[in-house]
């Protein structure tokens, strides 16, 4: 129970930072995707389960107050929190390669997937230039800020984890 709270608390606050100071430090209108750090993170931290219910609840939030449809970011969130749960075996606390490269590849679908489904069916065309103007930098960005947020993600992670492995240590 409390590392749910504290996982709807980290999405909360990663949604409101997203929306309000990171807003503001936008560069060319390009700002970092924090939901896809957090779903990415607690996917191949916690697994495919996690990953989803981080991905439905940062998807949810992003449709019901930035996007167009309903349902369209749940979804993407989802699949990606469920992918890079598949990912939970190869996954070590030192190594931040990985994550990086995760992380990485869930902002480039999520931006290829946006792009296909909301500007290509509207009849806009200009994929290269979507693409260097719009992904690539969010890209780069997302991947700047993970390397603070993706710190402060995994520290949060390994206190939760020693403090569930000595309250199971209890009951044994």
């Amino acid at each position: 129970m409390k590392r749910r709270l504290i996982t709807i608390a980290m999405i909360l606050i990663c949604f409101l930072l997203e929306g309000s100071v990171f807003h503001q430090l936008a560069f060319a209108r390009i700002k970092p995707n924090l939901l896809i750090i957090v779903t990415s993170s607690f996917g191949f931290m916690r697994g495919k389960k996690e990953g989803m219910f981080v991905g439905v609840v940062s998807g949810l939030m992003a449709d019901l107050f930035w996007g167009s449809t309903l349902g369209f970011n749940m979804l993407l969130y989802t699949v990606i929190g469920y992918v890079n749960g598949t990912f939970q075996r190869m996954f070590y606390d030192d190594d931040i390669k990985l994550p990086i490269m995760l992380i990485g590849s869930s902002g480039l679908v999520y931006g290829l997937a946006t792009y296909a489904c909301i500007y290509m069916l509207r009849g806009d065309f200009a994929f290269f230039t979507y693409l260097i103007n719009i992904i690539f930098p969010e890209l780069v960005y997302t991947i700047l800020i993970t390397l603070i947020l993706y710190q402060v993600i995994l520290h949060i992670n390994k206190k939760l984890e020693a403090e569930e492995q000595r309250s199971a240590s209890k009951f044994v």
